[in-house]
């Protein structure tokens, strides 16, 4: 089944070519692609005098099209420029993208429309009073750059959990200990870096884009289609498991049809009844949802933002036990199903088989959803960024009293 490759496959393979011939050494290629762990740093040390206390440095990985990780991060950096806060989006390196311009020009078109610079790489990185690592890799960039005040991390998922106990794991781990301020998805992630790591973090919580997502106006009908929650190369949304079941629940109910969306699933050998919508356009996703009568999403490490969405269209979902689900989904808004073939048949005939059961819970989880709010997570963070600044300024009035009453007693 596997012609798909994973990311750190291919930038493995990209680093290989450009930087070193395809007869490079593998210990030539480990450094080349792990050199960024050497601590090497760059940019002149600023105090808060010295930039507007407005400014934010966003550090993240370069990206595809369909990232929900940069959608998220893109959405803050738009709210919170309605707030006062001017932004920037640093790249470390190239991957997918061509240059700045060609990054700024895809966040517009495939994104969000942001007034934003992008700038790549460690030269020209200008000041700011804030900069925020946005995954592990860019957390050893950050912790580079000098040219920044406050270093904070804007922390999604549990990234140790991407891999096998490894090189990356132990990397990943060690960025909570850097001693950046963080912003983590969540009550399940900011426990988890709290209790473990003793990390400074406050959490936001999730909501979605309510011009973008909302139930249809009149009664649904049965479709027999489920929505599956479809991406081979991100381990943690369990897309072989689910593949598995939803196989197995065809031969149960061949009248259903299975459409599998989130990433182009034409390399596998699909059978009847699974349909293949490949990376659907944000501005199609609601007629999408609102068409089905279940979504599979399974999440194995922080929840996606997906079963939100689904839930303000008004289609029940289905999705995995676990502590880190739990924390927003329940027994009394969705459908929740131990993590193996058996249990996720079993909790998707429920939904199919039980329309008013399954009516009620798509209607308490409408309720729920619209009870979030990203304008209130956006106020909370730029409130506690507000908050460091003040802290801040006090800190440094102090130390320049303190330097005065010195002087004054030489």
């Amino acid at each position: 089944m596997g012609k798909l490759k994973t990311f750190s496959q291919r930038v493995l393979r990209r680093l290989r070519r450009e930087f070193l011939g395809d007869n490079a050494s593998p210990v030539s290629v480990v450094e080349d692609v792990f050199g960024y762990v050497t601590e090497i740093p760059f940019g002149q040390s600023v105090t808060i005098k010295d930039v507007p206390e407005n400014t934010i440095n966003w550090i993240v990985p370069d990206f595809g099209i369909g990232s929900g990780g940069h959608l998220n991060i893109f959405r803050m950096i738009s709210r919170l420029q309605k707030l006062g806060f001017e932004s920037r989006i640093i790249i470390p390196e190239l991957v997918w993208s061509k240059s700045a311009a060609d990054a700024e020009a895809r966040i517009n078109e495939h994104f969000l429309k942001l007034d934003a610079k992008v700038f790549v790489g460690r030269e020209g990185i200008p000041s700011a009073c804030f900069s925020f690592a946005t995954a592990w890799t860019t957390s050893y960039y950050l912790r580079d750059f000098q040219s920044t005040v406050h270093k904070c991390y804007f922390v999604q998922d549990f990234e140790p959990f991407f891999y096998a106990r490894s090189t990356e794991s132990v990397l990943s781990e060690e960025t909570y200990r850097f001693g950046f301020k963080g912003f983590a998805a969540g009550d399940w992630l900011a426990s988890k870096l709290i209790n473990e790591f003793a990390m400074d973090v406050e959490k936001f919580r999730f909501s979605y884009d309510k011009d973008r997502y909302f139930a249809p106006t009149e009664p649904r009908q049965a479709t027999n289609k489920i929505l599956f929650y479809s991406r081979p190369p991100t381990p943690r949304r369990g897309f072989e498991l689910g593949y598995l079941a939803l196989k197995q629940l065809l031969a149960l109910r061949p009248d259903l049809e299975i459409l599998m969306a989130g990433w182009d699933v034409s390399g596998y050998r699909l059978p009847k009844g699974m349909k293949n919508l490949g990376i659907v356009p944000l501005k199609d996703l609601r007629e999408l949802y609102q068409q089905c009568d279940a979504a599979l999403v399974l999440s194995f490490t922080n929840l996606s933002l997906v079963p939100l969405e689904l839930m303000a269209c008004g289609c029940p979902v289905v999705s995995n036990r676990g502590e880190n689900v739990e924390w927003i989904l329940n027994d009394e808004i969705a459908t929740l199903a131990e993590p193996t073939v058996h249990g996720i048949v079993s909790a998707l005939l429920k939904v199919i088989e039980d329309r008013a059961g399954a009516q009620a819970k798509a209607d308490a989880a409408l309720n729920y959803v619209q009870s979030t709010d990203w304008d209130t997570e956006t106020l909370k963070l730029a409130s506690s960024l507000r908050k460091m600044n003040e802290r801040e300024r006090q800190e440094v009035h102090r130390e320049e009293t303190s330097d005065a009453q010195l002087q004054s007693r030489i």
